[in-house]
């Protein structure tokens, strides 16, 4: 075990997730509140918060369901804020590190998911904030930017005819899909690292560059490839989908 490992050694770590458990209630405040209570005193406080529950929707915006709409950016920014207002005071204490799962869809939008685009870029920006007003507090702020990886999230997706298109439309090295494990182990030596940022694949950092020349090319794609075809909203996507859908006021 190395030096950076043995410092996690015995601590207590939060991961929230949209299904089950800490991610049904990330988007009620008040249940969150709980949950942190709940984690301090059973495990201690914690020193490492990850903010992965996620949901998604596909399809075109004005079909859209405004229910649906709104639920994804509930459980994807809203949450992750409850997430982080709930742990904060732990954190604080332990002087910890603070994780917020973004996604390709942060550095560029993709066409026909714009409530998922939305949050996520919305989230990568709320821990932009964050990682500027906690540094001198000593909690640590990293943001996860992932592509696609094998959760039922998007063996979900590739059911429905308008993501498995815009999937199959994306440039090959965007189209892998990358098994939990892979992303698991990177997330991991984040947070051992404290890192400010991690990227997987890497290569999506090289976007962080070019980002301001990606819209124009993504409109021009989706009016030559994506849009030939009619599309309809695949509602939310996977069992944290279903979940979050059914916990929805």
């Amino acid at each position: 075990m190395t030096d950076r490992k043995r410092v996690l050694r015995g601590r207590t770590a939060v991961v929230t997730g949209a299904a089950r458990g800490v991610g049904e209630a990330v988007a009620d405040a008040e249940a969150m509140a709980r949950v942190a209570d709940e984690v301090r005193d059973r495990q201690g406080p914690a020193s490492v918060v990850v903010a992965n529950a996620g949901v998604a929707e596909g399809g075109p915006f004005l079909d859209s369901d405004p229910a649906s709409w709104r639920r994804v950016i509930e459980v994807n920014v809203v949450g992750s804020a409850n997430t982080a207002r709930v742990f904060l005071p732990q954190l604080l204490d332990t002087r910890g590190y603070y994780l917020q799962i973004a996604s390709l869809a942060s550095i560029g939008a993709a066409p026909l998911m714009s409530a998922y685009c939305a949050s996520k870029a919305g989230v990568e920006s709320f821990g932009q904030s964050l990682r500027a007003e906690l540094a001198p507090r000593g909690v640590g702020v990293g943001i996860a930017y992932l592509n696609w990886t094998d959760t039922a999230m998007i063996r979900d997706a590739d059911r429905h005819p308008v993501l498995r298109e815009l999937r199959a439309h994306m440039p090959p090295p965007a189209r892998k899909i990358y098994p939990p494990d892979h992303v698991a182990g990177r997330l991991v030596d984040t947070v051992e690292r404290r890192a400010a940022s991690v990227y997987v694949p890497g290569w999506l950092r090289g976007l962080q560059a070019v980002r301001a020349g990606l819209p124009p090319l993504i409109s021009r794609f989706a009016r030559h490839e994506l849009m030939r075809s009619e599309f309809s909203s695949t509602g939310l996507l996977g069992p944290g989908g279903r979940a979050a859908e059914g916990s929805g006021s």
